[in-house]
């Protein structure tokens, strides 16, 4: 097979090259090992594909990409820039779209070698392409060069390049020309300082991390509502949280949340700032952080108490993030009856809310109930007991009612909650105390389809790994679910018929 990409390849550089010539080889290439075409590759060849992007002939132009896509990721990236340094300058500025996807890529290759990384950083010309390339039209070439200077940025002396030397000026010449490419930079200023705090070190040195807290913390509330999402990517690594307490980001952002009652625009924003702290408050930790910043929970009790389904689904996400460790367990508790009532609130919405709202509710339903096999203490069952009545009146039925519905992710969202709740000795007793419950826990015939076998089979395994299963559910039970696990969520029961003599 090698072969025959290698003999469609000397046609091409002798220029006979018919379109079926080039279809014929797109197939070829995708059948010959990447090994095999190392092997028999030759800068001759690549030049008269590089060629053949030169035309206005879309279809061309396309076969020529997968075939290049295939054939040089076959090869060092050492080898790529030092002999086809100038067909990949070419590929930047190309006017279609899909080739400068594929040059973007492949130097993004050659900046993770430490071989090869030294000859982009000498070529200033070509990192100044790409960079103009985050203000491209098409947001998958901006995409692709982000991801790239991203790359390249692993190392120092890619830091030194994009920010200690006049790539920094081109870098915010592109950043100038509009709002759009303004957050696209800011993007890469943020995908590079959640890496290390060194990296973090460069970027704020830079100026641009201050001035994207500065459209944070200003007046116009659609910039604002576009900035937070940045901040708090980087509030997820420590070396980012530490940086924005010490630059008062933290506490900015609680402020402008008490002044949120007074916006008629803070609907905008109030969302984006309610998930910073929440996403803050797993990474470091619930209860220092809802102790000193007292006005997010309040905040997200009021949206969750509220009649929008924007807000509500928001609280609803919220509650879920905190609630999903037992320290942010431990801090909804504390509210008491606030909480409680708000369940009802949640377990009512899973029922009756538009369908997107109650798969939000059944997810963070999951993550309120459930508590690993290790944290089990008796005080916690109790609380997520009362917790789970306080649901519905008849939670358990709630739920089952739920997954018999003709929607997959309802049915999944609802299996989900049970598997939550599988390993905890007082909801057993009430699966095995409801009527018909275990027969259709091992009822293979009522899931649909993959994901519904996938979350019936992670709810039997809950189950069966249990170490209180055997003794509430009995021996007869429990050997179903065992012989249900051991059989795989796909399994399907073999019918045997028997032929009767003079049947049609």
């Amino acid at each position: 097979m090698a072969d025959a990409v290698v003999e469609l390849l000397e046609r091409a550089a002798r220029q006979e090259w018919p379109l079926e010539e080039l279809r014929a080889l797109r197939l070829a290439v995708q059948a010959v090992p990447p090994v095999a075409l190392r092997a028999r590759l030759s800068e001759h060849h690549l030049g008269a594909l590089f060629a053949l992007l030169g035309v206005n002939d879309r279809e061309q132009v396309s076969a020529c990409v997968s075939i290049l896509e295939r054939i040089l990721q076959a090869l060092d990236p050492l080898y790529l820039i030092q002999n086809l340094r100038e067909e990949l300058q070419k590929g930047l500025f190309h006017p279609d779209d899909s080739v400068k996807i594929l040059t973007i890529s492949q130097i993004g290759r050659i900046v993770e070698n430490p071989d090869a990384v030294t000859e982009i950083l000498n070529s200033p010309a070509l990192l100044r392409q790409i960079i103009n390339c985050i203000g491209g039209e098409k947001i998958a070439v901006a995409k692709e060069a982000i991801k790239s200077l991203s790359r390249l940025a692993q190392t120092q002396d890619g830091l030194e390049a994009l920010f200690v030397s006049s790539l920094l000026s081109d870098l915010r010449n592109v950043m100038a020309t509009s709002d759009v490419v303004r957050y696209r930079g800011y993007e890469l200023v943020i995908e590079i300082s959640s890496v290390s705090a060194e990296s973090l070190n460069y970027c704020a040195n830079s100026g641009l991390i201050a001035e994207l807290i500065g459209e944070l913390t200003g007046d116009d509330v659609l910039v604002r509502a576009t900035c937070i999402e940045m901040v708090t990517s980087l509030a997820h690594a420590p070396h980012g949280r530490q940086y924005l307490a010490q630059q008062g980001v933290i506490d900015k952002v609680s402020n402008i949340i008490l002044g949120a009652e007074s916006d008629p625009f803070s609907g905008f924003y109030l969302p984006g700032f309610v998930k910073f702290f929440g996403n803050l408050a797993v990474v470091d930790s619930p209860q220092q952080i809802c102790e000193r910043y007292p006005i997010f929970m309040e905040k997200v009790f009021e949206m969750a108490e509220s009649h929008d389904p924007t807000m509500i689904g928001v609280a609803v996400d919220t509650l879920g993030i905190l609630g999903s460790t037992v320290e942010g367990k431990q801090v909804l508790q504390k509210t008491r009856s606030r909480f409680q009532n708000l369940l009802s609130r949640i377990g009512h919405q899973a029922k009756n809310a538009p369908t997107e709202l109650r798969l939000r509710c059944l997810d963070a339903i999951s993550a309120l109930l459930y508590l690993p096999p290790e944290q089990q203490t008796e005080d916690l069952l109790r609380m997520t007991e009362s917790w789970f009545t306080s649901l519905s009146s008849q939670p358990l039925e709630l739920f089952r009612s739920i997954s018999t519905q003709p929607f997959p992710d309802l049915h999944c969202g609802a299996l989900r909650v049970f598997t939550a709740i599988a390993s905890q000795p007082w909801a057993q007793k009430l699966m095995l105390d409801s009527p018909g419950f275990v027969e259709y826990v091992v009822d293979r015939s009522v899931e649909p389809d993959k994901a519904s076998k996938d979350a019936k089979y992670e709810l039997v395994k809950a189950l069966v790994t249990s170490k209180s299963i055997a003794d509430v559910f009995g021996n007869q039970y429990y050997l179903r679910l065992r012989a249900y696990l051991s059989e795989g969520p796909y399994y399907v029961k073999a019918v045997s018929t028997t032929a009767v003599e003079g049947a049609e």
